[in-house]
């Protein structure tokens, strides 16, 4: 019942509307229906004698990273030296880049498809800004402590720590806030005009709800945003620290393979920078500081905390199973790896089976990523299709899904006789659907199947694992 490509929050209050009610009646007991303000953390700041003793502790995330011991995980993160960082694309006003991480030390192991988790930092000056709205001292050493005694979970992040560190690596502050947040904020707005603005959106009426859709949601405001077009809207840092959600780890697929490369992960990503419909920049956090990672800096290893994810999106266990892979823009990136793959198979005197890509880009001359990369494998043989689609280089646009319709007899031999697995990677909400529809069509056409069997068809062959999908919305 929740959706996520919506608003998950309150897709759970309105179903939370109707449980609540039922479980009273149930239980017999009576619904005062007050909702209250608590603090669930109290504040503890540390005096200059005291710091000694802090530092000892956890300062920040940055102390965790002193012992680098395997095995590294979510909560153990692997200290990545980058060793390349370059721009992809020829031109145009995005920026697509290649990196490499070094693991040469970390005995971490992955294979193609897998997906490496980073840990990136907040823009320092979007965190200045923060401590100067809310005149706010972020070199104070503090504590948030959790008021229930019993609770597992002592502090929100890793304390004793600054304001400034937990700013920088712990909470999310460049995200849309969830209306709970904004119904805690709500008191702190001195404004009468103001604070009913915030409780409105906070509310689960139509009218909250819609206003929540467009001056939050659809005009991307972060925290720093709001508090910029509230003036009077100024809370205790320390309670926005903890009502704030944690930075999460930002998941890319893996653009390299373990047997080419065992010491090495590449990434693909394109930098996330838009303008909101309230004229704001607004900077994706992950790419933007993976931009800046340059090998040395400041005379010193850049360093990325990294872990890896295992994926289901794998290979054939037989080298001579035919592969069709499709992914337009950064989506090529998994494919990179599997192509890297069959070819070192093919050294080993494997027989490998045909491999055929679908890639999209905008301009030829401009974003056609890893080009010469993907000339060498095709004319070595490894590649035995490179169809690419450039969609703005003619006044009628073409994408894959047009590619695809030109060759299906073609894929419905190498998915029919041939049993071929199927990979798609890239945007979820459009791209995934559309690859979808095209494969439906086929079956539908070159399998004399209805619409209904047709879907039925390609359904079985995603339970068999010969339809694999790496996207993202």
């Amino acid at each position: 019942m929740g959706d996520d490509d919506g608003n998950l929050e309150e897709d759970f209050i309105t179903w939370r509307e109707q449980f609540w009610p039922a479980v009273c009646e149930h239980f017999g007991v009576e619904a005062t229906g007050e909702e209250s303000s608590i603090r669930q953390y109290e504040l503890v700041t540390y005096s200059e004698i005291d710091k000694n003793k802090v530092y000892t502790g956890e300062m920040g995330r940055l102390k965790s990273y002193e012992n680098q011991k395997p095995p590294f995980d979510a909560k153990n993160p692997f200290l990545a030296p980058v060793t390349v960082n370059r721009k992809l694309n020829q031109g145009g006003e995005r920026h697509l880049m290649h990196l490499e991480l070094s693991i040469a030390s970390s005995k971490i192991r992955y294979e193609s498809g897998d997906h490496i988790a980073v840990y990136p930092a907040n823009d320092t000056l979007l965190v200045n800004q923060l401590g100067e709205i809310l005149g706010a001292d972020l070199e104070i050493i503090m504590s948030l402590n959790n008021l229930d005694e019993e609770s597992n979970k002592k502090h929100p992040f890793p304390c004793p720590t600054s304001y400034r560190t937990a700013l920088t690596y712990y909470l999310d502050i460049t995200n849309p806030p969830r209306t709970n947040v904004l119904y805690e904020l709500a008191q702190y707005a001195s404004d009468a005009g103001e604070q009913e603005h915030l409780r409105k959106m906070a509310s689960s009426s139509t009218e909250g709800k819609a206003l929540y859709l467009s001056w939050v949601v659809e005009s991307r405001r972060n925290i720093l945003a709001i508090l910029q077009d509230m003036a009077s809207l100024r809370p205790p840092i320390d309670h926005l620290c903890e009502l704030l959600p944690r930075l999460q780890a930002r998941y890319y697929s893996i653009a390299s393979s373990s047997k080419v490369h065992p010491e090495s992960i590449s990434i693909c990503a394109v930098v996330v920078e838009y303008t909101t419909k309230t004229h704001r920049v607004n900077k994706g956090v992950a790419t933007n500081w993976l931009k800046n990672k340059e090998p040395i800096e400041n005379g010193h290893k850049s360093l990325v905390p990294m872990y890896v994810r295992k994926s289901q999106f794998r290979l054939p266990f037989k080298s001579n199973t035919p592969i069709i892979m499709i992914g337009p823009g950064t989506g090529i990136a998994p494919f990179m790896g599997f192509i890297q793959e069959r070819a070192w198979l093919k050294q080993k005197g494997k027989e490998v089976g045909e491999t055929v890509l679908y890639y999209g880009c905008r301009y030829e001359r401009e974003d056609y990523l890893y080009r010469d990369e993907l000339a060498q494998f095709y004319k070595e043989g490894v590649l035995t299709q490179l169809n690419v689609a450039f969609s703005r280089d003619q006044e009628q646009k073409v994408y894959v899904q047009h590619l695809l319709k030109k060759n299906k007899e073609g894929l419905w031999k190498l998915i029919h006789e041939g049993n071929a697995h199927i990979y798609v990677c890239g945007d979820a909400r459009n791209m995934a659907r559309d690859m979808q529809n095209v494969f439906y069509e086929i079956v539908a056409e070159y399998g004399k199947l209805s619409q209904q069997q047709a879907v039925d068809y390609v359904k079985k062959l995603m339970t068999k694992g010969r339809y694999s999908l790496d996207v993202w919305s």
